[in-house]
């Protein structure tokens, strides 16, 4: 991509949906840099690439852009819901923009180990599943290095699949017993709660509620169940944003204002599904404290009981505003095993303060209230909310399932 004419590929790189390999300059015929793409629904194409000379670039194109070369525009790179990256990009004809990427920055390192990307620029926003980049980095390496040591006439699959363990033969001594083999992970199915958050279709619910799934459902008060994608995700807070292919009619509201130790707090999510009611649950409480465990600000301490499926659902006020996102409850069995006695009701939810934060490092544009509306019943609250609150469900592997379970 240091020219918008380049000739190839030679050789192949072939990880996932990423194809590519090396390519020379059009008319000087010179080697010029190793390259790999993806096609997105959006109807961009996205290209990672490194030049002869070592340094890393990212791509976008689209058959319907009309771009100005030299006329460099401000991005927002977003990997995994974490710090947003400002860069600029370039440029290279009316359908194709560069973004440097430094060799050693934090925006390659973020973008190496990053599962989904958003791109927000000219008030656009798009989105980005980085499946494989981290076998797709090191191939993109390995096809620099062997074009520059063997040329191009030597070019082959510069990322090669470990090759398949040949059968032993009749006279070989017998296999080891398959106990000594590692186990194969077994699915698990796991259920937690979500909200609709956007006009776009956007749910928010807990990163450990989808953390290692494979496939990720919604269902809206009883309707079929929709497919939802991952927009990115916030480990260290505990958030996901998903996304449906088509927008809700309802969409939860954020209460602007602080929530006061004391306040009246209503949970609605899907605890033990299929257990339990196959429809969501309603528990009221309070606030209990400004503060979760060992003090950690991100969190409401509350009374409203909370169970296993009920992680990623909203927590209201009496108004029917949206004050927190439930996300667990204290581990009963380790606080009494630790003090000899069993605590009750002590559950915690992530405040707005950092759900705000989340979204708007997503480039996502959520609704708020300033006004203190008179408290209304719980039951019409709860009615409101079932147009907004869905069920998540998902499969995953149980050792995911368990490396990603949350201590709380």
């Amino acid at each position: 991509m240091t020219s918008s004419h380049a000739r190839g590929p030679y050789g192949s790189i072939t990880i996932g949906n990423w194809q590519g390999g090396a390519y020379t300059d059009d008319s000087s015929g010179n080697f010029t840099h190793c390259a790999a793409g993806a096609s997105y629904q959006s109807g961009i194409y996205f290209l990672v690439l490194i030049d002869a000379r070592g340094n890393w670039r990212l791509g976008f194109s689209h058959q319907g852009w009309r771009l100005t070369a030299g006329e460099s525009f401000p991005m927002t790179l977003t990997f995994d819901g974490q710090q947003p990256f400002n860069v600029y990009g370039r440029p290279l004809g009316a359908q194709l923009v560069a973004v440097d990427m430094p060799l050693n920055s934090s925006l390659i390192n973020q973008f190496r180990k990053a599962r989904t990307m958003s791109a927000f620029a000219e008030g656009q926003l798009f989105q980005f599943n980085l499946n494989q980049t981290a076998q797709l980095l090191p191939a993109l390496v390995t096809c620099v290095e062997s074009v520059r040591k063997n040329g191009l006439a030597n070019a082959g699959e510069f990322a090669v699949a470990p090759p398949k363990q040949a059968a032993a033969p009749s006279t070989a001594e017998p296999a080891q017993p398959s106990a000594a083999l590692p186990k194969q992970a077994k699915p698990v199915n796991k259920t937690g709660t979500g909200f609709v958050v956007s006009g776009n279709g956007h749910i928010v619910t807990n990163n450990h509620v989808i953390s290692g799934c494979d496939e990720i459902n919604g269902n809206l008060g009883g309707e079929a169940p929709i497919k939802l994608r991952l927009v990115s995700s916030d480990e260290t807070n505990d958030l996901a944003l998903l996304q449906a292919p088509s927008p809700f009619k309802e969409v939860a509201t954020i209460r602007e204002f602080s929530v006061q130790t004391g306040d009246g707090v209503i949970a609605i999510g899907y605890p033990y599904h299929g257990l339990l009611t196959s429809d969501f649950t309603v528990t009221t409480g309070i606030v209990s404290s400004m503060s979760g465990m060992f003090n950690d600000t991100r969190f409401l301490q509350i009374s409203a009981a909370v169970q296993p499926g009920n992680s990623g659902g909203p927590l209201l006020d009496f108004t029917g505003a949206l004050v927190g996102v439930v996300s667990g409850k204290l581990d009963a069995i380790k606080v009494a095993q630790a003090t000899g006695n069993i605590p009750e009701n002590i559950n915690f939810a992530i405040k707005t303060g950092a759900l705000k934060d989340f979204l708007d490092n997503s480039a996502v544009a959520y609704r708020v209230t300033t006004q203190r509306d008179p408290n209304k019943e719980t039951a019409e609250i709860a009615k409101a909310a079932r147009g907004y609150t869905l069920l998540i469900s998902c499969t995953a592997s149980e050792q995911g399932a368990r490396a990603k379970k949350p201590a709380r």
